[in-house]
């Protein structure tokens, strides 16, 4: 490892977050338009979820779409041209196609020829799950530069007879730029990343039906009671893991940013962690569950309103269907 320039200090390979980016679609949902369409009331979705609007897609807002708008900001505040990726990595639930990857419809409208691009699914997870292959190829030498996105339409697979289910979903992408950086031991960077999944769980969030079952519905359904009963312990342990892994207490993190899913999950797991409110990013009253694009959508609206700020420890987590669940500890 070199030397960082003036100390003793080795220099650790890190894979750092240069840009970030957003895409809303332009349709706004308020809960009392919901009620229009669905027997509930403003009133019941706030108080039992903490949402009170969410953004459905046209049909031209296809998550490839909303996924190169959230590229093309990450990479103008970054600096970076297209020309310079060497991966794009693509979380989502709601794929453009069953193939080719939506990651490489990206690639594509981004004109980065460099690049290779694949999809991941690990549903409302699959942020947190592409961060950490990200960070694995960056601290390897395989790539320097990596586009890590979320991005999904679950507007296409809602039940709107489903009335606690539907009312907690919306559309978006947000994306992240990692760029390789050799920085000291307590520089930027991603720190580290724990990741977990039970399938004995998976009957209770999933989509029914895929291009291997044709008589499927295709919609998705969720045991909204005994998702909410494994999220919390499930979330707070793996951020426990996360501050265990680095010897580190709750106390010592500036912001958690968690997956949006519902309000009272995230202050659960705030309560939890001992966390005041104040150091929580909280969007889902906007933006409602994005599934994987709600992590770096809350990121991309704390660090541009100038709440988070550079050489802060940041800690994500998320839980989706699989069950999948997982942290990432980062510093900006």
């Amino acid at each position: 490892m070199s030397q960082y320039p003036g100390t003793a200090e080795p220099l650790l390979r890190r894979a750092t977050l240069t840009g970030l980016g957003h895409y809303l679609p332009r349709n706004i949902v308020s809960n009392a338009d919901l009620s229009q369409r669905v027997d509930t009331s403003d009133e019941w979705i706030t108080e039992r979820t903490g949402i009170r609007q969410r953004h459905f897609a046209s049909p031209d807002e296809t998550a490839g779409f909303m996924a190169a708008q959230a590229a093309r900001e990450a990479l103008k505040a970054a600096g970076v041209e297209a020309q310079a990726l060497d991966a794009i990595i693509l979380a989502t639930s709601t794929p453009d196609q069953a193939f080719p990857a939506t990651a490489v419809h990206v690639q594509a409208a981004l004109g980065a020829k460099r690049a290779f691009g694949f999809d991941i699914s690990a549903a409302c997870s699959g942020f947190i799950f592409g961060l950490s292959v990200a960070d694995s190829m960056i601290r390897s030498g395989q790539v320097n530069n990596v586009l890590v996105i979320g991005s999904e339409v679950y507007s296409r697979i809602l039940n709107f007879e489903d009335r606690g289910t539907c009312v907690l979903f919306g559309d978006g992408a947000g994306a992240a730029l990692l760029q390789a950086r050799d920085v000291p031991r307590s520089g930027p960077g991603i720190l580290s990343t724990h990741l977990h999944s039970d399938g004995t769980l998976a009957d209770i969030l999933y989509v029914d039906g895929a291009v291997g079952q044709r008589d499927k519905s295709g919609f998705l359904v969720m045991n909204g009671r005994e998702v909410f009963r494994h999220a919390v312990n499930l979330l707070a342990s793996a951020v426990n893991e996360a501050l265990l892994a680095h010897d580190l207490t709750a106390k010592d993190i500036d912001w958690l940013v968690p997956h949006q899913a519902n309000r009272r999950i995230i202050d659960g797991v705030g309560k939890k962690l001992g966390l005041p409110p104040e150091r929580v990013v909280i969007t889902v009253d906007a933006h409602a569950n994005t599934s994987a694009a709600s992590i770096p959508l809350a990121l991309w609206q704390a660090v541009n309103d100038g709440r988070i700020k550079a050489g802060q420890l940041i800690l994500l987590e998320a839980l989706g269907g699989g069950l999948t669940w997982g942290s990432a500890l980062l510093r900006l």
